[in-house]
């Protein structure tokens, strides 16, 4: 098995996820907040996949689907289009709703499509490419992908634990 197959299938995983969390869940639901401090599920799955945009297009050197594909403006938030929610207060993440999972998993797998297209087209050695020397040491090709693997999962996780609470209610 090559690197990228394990990427592709970490990528994979995510997905699985995303949608068990999201499902078919209304706009309640997915905007529920546990405490006035938590986030929802809208905005987990919104921001993991703004991260994975993010990181997958400016290491593969292009534009992201949120912006590309129309997304931004489908979703209509009050943030400024670049935000991807890294450093929100409660306050912001308050402001990510959404009106259907379907708008929300729409974005998510024009993401995730995108994301395994450039992930399958990489061959071992690239992975081994400096991509970001603001660190040190630099973060690698394979690194940035791990770490968006690592950070998405994680939101993922949290919005099917904060689904499984709702369902309890």
């Amino acid at each position: 098995m090559k690197a990228t197959d394990v990427l592709a299938d970490g990528f994979g995983r995510i997905r699985e996820v995303v949608h068990e969390a999201v499902g078919d869940l209304g706009p309640e639901a997915l905007n529920a907040r546990l405490d006035p401090e938590a986030n929802s599920i809208a905005w987990l799955v919104w921001h993991l996949t703004r991260i994975q945009d993010d990181h997958v297009a400016g290491v593969a050197g292009q534009e992201q689907v949120w912006r590309s594909d129309g997304w931004a403006d489908r979703f209509a938030l009050p943030l400024p289009v670049d935000d991807h929610g890294y450093g929100h207060t409660a306050k912001q993440a308050g402001t990510v709703r959404v009106d259907s999972a379907g708008l929300l998993l729409g974005y998510y797998d024009a993401v995730h499509e995108r994301s395994l297209r450039y992930v399958r087209g990489l061959a071992a050695g690239d992975l081994e490419r400096i991509v970001d020397e603001r660190w040190d040491p630099p973060v690698s090709l394979g690194v940035r992908l791990v770490s968006v693997l690592a950070d998405d999962l994680q939101h993922a996780g949290q919005a099917a634990y904060v689904r499984g609470l709702l369902e309890r209610r």
